[in-house]
């Protein structure tokens, strides 16, 4: 990664405020990032979706069951 060089700041007021501002930023990053700050502690495992336990039946046996079902009202 290559250096950044230093930019000189201009004679207006604006500009020494913008490069004061950017080298403060960079340096709270640099603290932050060295702190741990922005990176989650621990890794949160989403978990997988319970199956049902509801039983399955073939189509001809769904279809006689339903008409059996049926048939008996």
């Amino acid at each position: 990664m290559a250096k950044k060089t230093a930019v000189t700041p201009e004679t207006s007021d604006e500009s020494l405020l913008v490069t004061a501002a950017k080298a403060i930023g960079t340096a709270a990053g640099k603290v932050a990032r060295l702190a741990g700050a922005g990176q989650p502690a621990v890794s949160k495992k989403i978990p997988k979706l319970v199956k049902k336990t509801k039983s399955k039946l073939p189509r001809k046996e769904k279809k006689a069951a339903k008409a059996a079902k049926k048939s008996a009202k």
